[in-house]
């Protein structure tokens, strides 16, 4: 029996190790990733590659992450001991186009290393100029590829029915579906370029039109970072310019960038701002300037026009990095195996 306890009580200090510092396994649960990563897909993400990241929160119960197993306000950590953010030296820096998992930086009710877990992948790096100009990605004055795999959202017009279950289903099409329009059977489906090309070629479908938000409009319905229409009228698919910060530099505070750069300033490197007019206080001191302490990051979906991402909410600060989603090891879909995706690259 002892030697059953210890064998057991080692390999639970081993996994913890191993999860903490190295690799660590997740589940993708929703569609912003499509079809890069699919709702099913498990994934290993590496710890290495960019540097483990000490546990900040460092008394938890082992292997969940921020709630109690089969509990959901049962917090599964204690906060009687907090460290400082540290990160090992990795072997890369996080590069543009790299599938990242992260913290969510709004998720503020739980210490930054147990907050929710999100996935997505950077776009925009500390330092740059990101934009986006009529959906396509401009990074300081470059156009970007378009994921592979990535997806917009269009209308399909078709006669005497919707898309049929059969089609769907042919065409993998897993996010969209009829709309009411006064105007024939309309669906609003994401979708592929591939997939656009095979869709526009069916005998039914008489036309199919993008999704595509203005220049200039910044709509109600769909408020995007840093929620000042005044001075930055954005949309998912028109927005920017945006500097990204970078860790060193330094910015002049005024009354249009200061709704970019508060939450950086207050909640993120815990600084104290204040501001009477035109004029800024930080800790008390009278400047208009401040110098950043860490990296930032943009993240975005692939899935462009069905994903909660940094055109929502902002940045990503290098404390909430994770790491890089780097295998597929395991997908279903429902009760069924995703054979094809076993052990497939994330790319």
């Amino acid at each position: 029996m002892r030697e059953w306890i210890e064998a057991i009580f080692l390999a639970i200090i081993a996994a913890i190790i191993i999860r903490t510092f190295f690799f660590e396994a997740y589940t993708i649960p929703t569609s912003s990733m499509e079809k890069s990563l699919l709702v099913g897909d498990y994934l290993f993400v590496s710890k290495i590659n960019y540097g483990a990241r000490l546990p900040m929160t460092p008394l938890a119960f082992p292997f969940a992450h921020n709630k109690m197993p089969f509990t959901n306000d049962l917090k599964s950590y204690s906060e009687r001991i907090k460290l400082p953010y540290f990160r090992f030296p990795g072997f890369q820096n996080i590069e543009r186009n790299d599938v990242v998992v992260f913290n969510f930086p709004l998720d503020i009710e739980n210490p930054v290393d147990k907050r929710e877990n999100y996935i997505k992948r950077c776009v925009g790096l500390p330092g740059d100029q990101f934009q986006i100009i009529d959906r396509q990605i401009v990074v300081n004055e470059q156009k970007q590829n378009f994921p592979k795999e990535g997806q917009f959202e269009y209308f399909v017009n078709t006669k005497d029915s919707h898309l049929s279950q059969d089609q769907i289903a042919t065409l993998n099409i897993t996010d969209g579906g009829p709309i009411q329009s006064d105007t024939g059977y309309v669906g609003k489906y994401a979708l592929t370029s591939e997939t656009l090309q095979k869709i526009k070629a069916l005998p039914n479908v008489i036309s199919v039109e993008e999704i595509q938000r203005p220049k200039g409009l910044s709509l109600i319905e769909e408020p995007v970072f840093p929620e000042d229409p005044r001075h930055y009228p954005w949309n998912l698919d028109n927005y920017g310019p945006l500097p990204i910060p970078a860790a060193g530099q330094t910015v002049t505070l005024d009354t249009a960038n200061i709704a970019i750069y508060r939450d950086l300033i207050e909640q993120y490197e815990g600084n104290e701002i204040k501001q009477i007019g035109t004029d800024f206080t930080i800790n008390g001191v009278a400047t208009n300037q401040y110098t950043f302490k860490m990296n930032y990051y943009f993240m975005m979906g692939d899935n462009r026009h069905n994903s909660l991402d940094s055109r929502f909410w902002g940045f990503v600060p290098e404390n909430h990095i994770v790491g890089k989603a780097i295998l597929i090891f395991f997908s279903k879909e429902d009760v069924n195996t995703r054979w094809e995706r076993m052990f497939k690259w994330v790319e």
